[in-house]
């Protein structure tokens, strides 16, 4: 298993490793807040006001997982509008040094973030969360001028959502983000819902396979869409299959997973380095040792 014929790239973005031979390097674990409906935080669009102790014990808790496993972990921070990009930034910033995924339902907002984190020097700390064949071309002049590094490129091809679809889509933004500076790329095979699932975890695979950049994906919309999931199943079958829908992805690779809403922590971080560490045995046997803060050497 995990033979790969490309070379594997490996990032570092903020203190944190990402891609790398498979198996050697944890997965990074990305926690989405201050998306839409965040309950928890009672975010008010009209003043700006949230939850801050619990937007913090969020963060905290995040981080708690991380060091009891051994997965990295990121913020996807998921702006709400252009008013509180100052508020919001500066909020994540003093709670954590995290690596930051810039993301927002458009670009205009996106794009402002990308001023803002220049202003206030966190670039370096920063992804572009997301490239994609629809991103307008004042997306890239932004990244350029503001001399971004690092972006997520999504394989979301509408015309054609299967593996091959997938690869395609990498294959035409790859040039298109180095010819704006982006260095540290990472391709998101992108996640649907239930059915999209195999699709994106054969992608995983056939692009490291090609390609060798690392590659995730966020399996958790799977389960944000499948609408039978509570009424037919239960409320008590989220949970297992949002661990599942997670720790999937890293038997095809995956170098990095969106795992949804930063609540979620506490049982995704467990299962993701469960598998971590089973297939890190797998090392061991071939003779190599992966570092002692790998999964295997925490979770016991």
């Amino acid at each position: 298993m995990w033979q790969l014929q490309s070379e594997q790239k490996r990032f570092t973005v903020g203190k944190i490793s990402i891609g790398g031979k498979l198996g050697e390097n944890p997965t990074v674990l990305i926690g989405s807040i201050f998306y839409h409906k965040q309950r928890s935080l009672n975010f008010e669009e009209e003043t700006g006001e949230f939850n801050r102790s619990e937007a913090e014990r969020l963060i905290k808790t995040q981080e708690e997982f991380s060091d009891k496993t051994g997965l990295p972990c990121m913020l996807d921070v998921i702006l709400p509008s252009k008013k509180w990009i100052g508020q919001i930034i500066d909020f994540i910033t003093s709670a954590s040094n995290v690596p930051i995924l810039v993301d927002a339902a458009s670009a205009e907002i996106r794009i402002a973030a990308l001023d803002y984190a220049k202003q206030i020097g966190i670039l370096d700390n920063c992804v572009y969360n997301s490239l994609n064949p629809e991103s307008k071309s004042v997306e890239f002049e932004k990244i350029k001028e503001t001399k971004l590094r690092a972006a997520v490129l999504l394989a979301y091809n509408s015309k054609n959502m299967g593996v091959s679809g997938r690869v395609e889509v990498v294959k035409h933004l790859l040039p298109l983000a180095a010819q704006s500076g982006i260095e540290k790329m990472l391709m998101d095979t992108c996640v649907l819902d239930v059915p999209t699932l195999g699709s994106a975890f054969k992608a995983i695979f056939d692009l490291k396979n090609e390609l060798g950049y690392p590659a995730g994906c966020g399996a958790h919309n799977a389960i944000g869409t499948w609408k039978g999931l509570k009424t037919k199943m239960g409320l008590q079958a989220v949970k297992p299959c949002a661990a599942v829908a997670n720790s999937l992805m890293v038997a095809a690779g995956a170098d990095f997973i969106i795992y949804g809403p930063i609540e979620e922590a506490p049982y995704v971080f467990p299962a993701v380095a469960m598998v971590n560490a089973a297939f890190a045995q797998l090392l061991i046997e071939k003779g190599t040792i992966p570092s002692p803060l790998h999964p295997i050497f925490r979770i016991a």
